[in-house]
């Protein structure tokens, strides 16, 4: 049997159409863009055409976008520069986030408090994993340097309210940052409707290679660069730009606003089918995150007396590549943050699935899952009934 990719919110495929943007950035137009001479030139006007790509895709000037090298330090330099530059500017020295975020900001988070002076804030999440607005209000006060809070759930692919986010902290004068590396591949990116001070996305998710992200900042937002050296990137991330990867980002969200609502309509309807056919056939069986509110190829549930590495195990065997919130320590799984967050118990927590489409799923892929899945889950609980006993 053919091996069924079914995780695409972990990456995807780099786009064929990206790669041949790429190429040539490899060996004729390998120039070093801070060089003075014509390769230099070459390949400083590839970045600034790609950093002109990208700015259009999120509709923001040019000079707001800073290349990196991957969502999470786009989101280490979000929260460490806008919090370190707040607490100079204004003696604030509170950072508001989630314990749902992804560990590139909840663990950032953690150590500003631990190491830097900084006090951390963890918002409540209702029981579909979503971040109400109400309750970033009542976390803020005039100590509050930043709010950091995610678009799209990675984990249970529940879409938060960004924009009635934003509305609050700038009402009590609080930057706002997103981590919307999640969200790019499916949702609207642009600042402005979104309100967002901040916002990070990394190219492999959408289609682009790995090893590249983007930070907007928007005019005027303090940031202090954790990465420090030469003054590439407006002086906000230093290190020679690596090109190649610089034009796929761009050419891939390009590609992706583009073809956004066909790739929604193709990914939306295989993503109900799983809904609905593991809620009917697995027993205790239930969705995790939000139904209305979710990202548009992201299936997740939780399974009773499941262990969620063992069933990646028993899918891996079967050819489905999937994915678990579960992290295995010293051999002993234990349920996400999220699963914690979202007040799961741990006979639920520990069994959770993700299921994320792409444009290449097809619905024979999805048939033989749904055809393999419960029988894979029967066989974890019995598993896991004679190891406990």
């Amino acid at each position: 049997m053919n091996q069924i990719y079914l995780d695409y919110a972990a990456t995807t495929p780099v786009d064929p159409r990206v790669l041949d943007a790429m190429m040539p950035h490899f060996s004729v137009s390998f120039g070093n863009p801070s060089s003075v001479h014509r390769y230099g030139q070459q390949a400083e006007a590839a970045i600034e055409s790609a950093r002109e790509t990208v700015a259009s895709s999120l509709n923001c000037r040019a000079d707001e976008i800073v290349f990196t090298s991957c969502g999470s330090e786009s989101d280490n330099l979000a929260l460490r520069g806008a919090a370190l530059a707040m607490r100079e500017k204004t003696g604030a020295y509170r950072i508001v986030t989630s314990k749902a975020e992804h560990h590139a900001v909840s663990k950032t988070a953690e150590q500003l408090e631990r190491y830097f002076g900084f006090e951390v804030k963890w918002l409540d999440l209702d029981e579909f994993g979503m971040v109400q607005p109400q309750n970033v209000e009542r976390a803020l006060d005039d100590k509050t340097a930043l709010v950091s809070v995610m678009y799209a759930n990675n984990e249970i692919g529940t879409i938060n309210p960004i924009g009635e986010i934003a509305e609050v902290c700038h009402r009590h004068g609080v930057l706002f940052h997103s981590d919307a590396v999640q969200a790019a591949a499916y949702l609207p990116v642009d600042v402005q409707s979104l309100g967002v001070d901040l916002l990070s996305i990394g190219g492999h998710k959408f289609y682009g290679p790995k090893g590249v992200g983007v930070l907007f900042v928007r005019k005027g937002t303090p940031l202090i660069p954790s990465q420090t050296g030469g003054g590439q990137e407006n002086n906000l991330r230093a290190g020679t730009q690596n090109v190649p990867y610089i034009v796929g980002l761009a050419e891939a969200l390009r590609l992706t606003v583009e073809e956004r609502e066909q790739r929604i309509a193709h990914v939306k309807p295989l993503r109900d089918q799983i809904i609905g056919a593991v809620l009917e056939t697995i027993p205790d069986s239930r969705l995790t995150g939000r139904m209305e509110s979710r990202l548009p190829n992201h299936a997740s549930f939780a399974f009773k007396d499941v262990d969620g590495n063992l069933l990646l195990t028993l899918l891996d065997a079967a050819s489905f590549a999937c994915s678990s919130g579960s992290a295995c320590k010293t051999g002993n799984p234990e349920p996400s943050e999220v699963m914690d967050a979202i007040g799961l118990s741990r006979e639920w927590g520990l069994g959770s699935l993700r299921i994320t489409l792409g444009k290449d799923s097809s619905s024979n892929d999805i048939k033989e899952f749904l055809k393999t899945l419960p029988s894979l889950v029967e066989k974890a609980r019995e598993l896991a009934k004679d190891k406990r006993g």
